[in-house]
């Protein structure tokens, strides 16, 4: 199972694994987004991989990850081999070993008996699925995975129902590698031209559909699909609007309205118009950020506090949630190679430049790879150069499964790794532990790592617990506790309206997205102020921050206590009736 996510909504590179399906012979289903179809797909393909002998990729796009609805399940089927029935004997066969001269002759099985098995399967099973339309002189060819953008899009032009019944033959590719020549020869005959809809560069299923066609001798058939989309990127809404409606203009077939087919393609463009003429500016991108309470980010506000004094300093990124450091407000990250290869990349290049390179490395990378292809060969070369480890306890950019140094408070399961006891093992001498969110300490021990005289690798652990994993736990701890009436304490930020300058400083050096604006309530003044909205986790990265760069004392921390004691009630009622005494002086001195 994989994601294939071309657009900002992702968070990941993505591979256009149908390049790797044709290379290496491994099917490539990308289902309808439908929860049904999807459920169906997945058991198909394990039925697909029996018949061919072959394994089966099941791409999943960001869009299909977001659909919700029902679906029938059916019986677990028990495995043949598992931890309760195991092997009796291992077997050895030499010709599956992939190495030569076995691989010559699993080539050539590939091409003459497995890939033959895929497409009978695909066509005897009908995987594809084909939804007639009235209008026969044209047709669209289709990923599966794209099938809601294009019903979507048809219905803007008149041509689809709420249903996603349209007079426009669709062909749903929800098996895209093999293609099955027998039915898209089936489907272009007769038609005057077929719009092929495909995500991704290089157009794969477009050259392979004219090949077989050419092969058919169906000449009359007009292929369109690049000319009028995207020839890269992601296939939004209004990307496959435009392209259906432009095919509609070139093959002008009858029973469409081509006058609301236009008005449809004008009408998304002139919105999006009207809203960049509001901003005087193209309207910006949204790509996927650090959450909310993040411990990386406050790791970052102390980098970029860091580099008001030092000048820009090269920092080599890695792949993780840290490679979000890359877009605004922090907008570092001079390099990212690779999983794990920060401090990698960073010996190629530290010895051009007159300072010490910074490299970031997440906890999970450095179980993965980057203890021995980053900081064993640091170590070994006496690099001079510093690593930050992000020590958020999990592998969190892939979903926040446990690693080697995942806290398990002692429960029953995997021994916790010591990971300080590693570095030191292997030979690090310059070593440091700071909580992610302390901004300041974060800020002296960067400093102290660029500045000291000590020759080698330092490295400075970052520790913070990965803030959805920590609420996750938080909230289910806390709802036990209310349930059983139980005290729980919460904790918030707030920024005091009268004190608030509308300098923005804690938004630019943080980003954090529960720090927004407000109208101002003083009359007097029309600049908005900066607020902290309900989204705020209480991580205090935001008055970290403001008090790091001594910009503002107007944050203020509160916790909210629910099912308080007694003596916390008579401790809150003392407190409110001497400031509110204090607060009566002071009026009346005034006046």
């Amino acid at each position: 199972m994989l994601g294939e996510d071309y657009g900002e909504g992702a968070s990941i590179i993505q591979e256009r694994s149908h390049a790797i399906a044709m290379k290496s012979q491994i099917w490539l289903l990308d289902p309808r987004p439908n929860l049904t179809s999807i459920v169906d797909m997945v058991e198909k393909g394990f039925q697909l991989s029996e018949a061919s002998n072959t394994p089966v990729m099941l791409e999943l796009r960001i869009r299909a990850c977001h659909v919700h609805g029902s679906f029938e399940c059916k019986d677990n089927r028990a495995p043949k081999f598992s931890r309760k029935n195991h092997l009796k004997q291992p077997v050895f066969n030499f010709g599956v070993i992939p190495l030569p001269p076995s691989i010559y002759a699993q080539e050539k099985h590939k091409v003459e008996a497995r890939l033959p098995a895929a497409v009978k399967f695909v066509r005897e099973q009908h995987l594809n699925e084909l939804f007639e339309g009235a209008n026969r002189e044209v047709g669209i060819v289709l990923q599966g995975g794209l099938y809601n953008t294009v019903i979507r899009a048809l219905q803007e032009v008149g041509l689809a129902d709420a249903f996603g019944v349209s007079p426009i033959p669709l062909y749903v590719l929800n098996v895209t590698y093999p293609l099955v020549p027998e039915e898209l020869t089936r489907f272009c005959s007769s038609k005057r031209a077929v719009l092929v809809v495909e995500e991704g560069q290089p157009a794969f299923i477009e050259e392979a559909i004219n090949a077989i066609l050419r092969r058919a001798d169906m000449n009359d058939t007009f292929i369109i699909g690049k000319e009028v989309l995207p020839v890269a990127g992601e296939y939004t809404g209004e990307a496959v609007l435009q392209g259906i409606a432009q095919f509609l203009q070139l093959s002008v077939p009858d029973g469409v309205d081509h006058w609301q087919v236009a008005q449809a393609r004008d009408s998304m463009g002139s919105r999006k118009k009207k809203v960049g003429d509001l901003l005087n500016e193209p309207i910006p991108p949204r790509p996927p950020g650090f959450c909310v309470g993040c411990p990386e980010r406050p790791v970052f506000s102390a980098l970029k506090l860091l580099q008001k004094d030092t000048g820009k300093i090269h920092i080599s990124a890695d792949i993780g949630c840290h490679t979000f450091s890359t877009l605004a407000p922090f907008s570092m990250g001079s390099t990212v190679v690779g999983y794990g290869l920060g401090l990698a990349s960073s010996a190629g290049v530290a010895p051009m430049f007159d300072q010490r390179v910074v490299s970031i490395m997440g906890d999970g990378g450095f179980w993965h790879q980057g203890v021995t292809t980053g900081i064993a060969n640091a170590v070994f070369r006496n690099d001079d150069s510093v690593l930050v480890i992000m020590k958020n306890g999990y592998s969190s950019a892939t979903g926040a499964q446990q690693i080697p140094s995942t806290a398990t408070g002692g429960a029953p399961g995997p021994a916790e790794i010591d990971m300080q006891a590693v570095l030191l093992a292997i030979g690090v001498k310059w070593l440091r532990t700071v909580r992610s969110y302390d901004v300041g300490d974060m800020l002296v021990t960067l400093r102290e790592a660029l500045d000291t005289p000590q020759k080698g690798l330092k490295i400075i652990i970052a520790d913070g617990e990965c803030q959805l994993e920590r609420q996750r736990r938080v909230r289910a701890e806390a709802a036990k506790k209310l349930a059983l009436m139980q005290p729980t304490v919460r904790t918030r930020f707030g920024i005091d309206e009268d004190m608030c300058t509308g300098d923005r400083s804690c938004i630019r050096l943080s980003g954090c997205p529960s720090l927004t604006l407000k109208e101002n309530p003083d009359p007097l003044r029309d600049d908005p102020v900066t607020t902290v909205n309900d989204s705020c986790v209480g991580c205090g990265t935001c008055g970290e921050v403001a008090h790091a760069a001594t910009l503002c004392p107007s944050f203020y921390k509160a916790e909210i206590k629910q099912n308080a004691s007694r003596f916390d009630r008579l401790l809150d009622r003392t407190r409110r009736a001497i400031i509110g005494s204090l607060q009566g002086k002071s009026a009346r001195g005034t006046s």
